[in-house]
């Protein structure tokens, strides 16, 4: 079924399925091969730190690869942006907890963005990977009756 987008919101969820592509990948490649830096921002209550991290940017490579195969997109997209969900609480520990990574501390000129950009990230993945429309095209109403 072709999607009812208007070419210039078709171009533009390709675009953004590209930007996603080319981040997800490289945070994944990020993960494997820094494990420990992310390490720092896991939540306390998370266990086994070092196998999530890695478990985090192999889930990260798959969903980026999943958005490039069209009968993989959609799965790609629920994955993605289940996963931007499921980290949001490391990036609230990295914020509220003050973790310095590597020794370096944030501020919040770093952490509020980051955090208020999450449901931005969340969404993208959506609708990069063909889940959803909005806002581009709306659901008609029912006529009542």
């Amino acid at each position: 079924m072709p999607d009812p987008l208007s070419p210039a919101a078709a171009r533009t969820r390709t675009g953004l399925r590209w930007v996603l592509v080319v981040f997800y990948a490289l945070a994944g490649w990020l993960h494997l091969r820094s494990a420990h830096s992310f390490e720092q921002i896991v939540p306390p209550w998370v266990p086994m730190p070092h196998e999530v991290v890695l478990a985090t940017g192999v889930a990260e490579l798959l969903g980026a690869a999943g958005l490039l195969i069209a009968p993989l997109r959609r799965a790609a997209g629920w994955g993605l942006a289940a996963y931007a969900l499921c980290v949001w609480p490391a990036n609230f520990y990295h914020a509220f907890a003050h973790v310095a990574i590597d020794g370096l501390m944030l501020g919040w000129g770093y952490h509020a963005p980051r955090l208020l950009f999450q449901p931005v990230l969340i969404w993208a993945a959506l609708y990069a990977g063909e889940v959803t429309r909005w806002p581009f095209v709306r659901r008609k109403r029912m006529p009542n009756g």
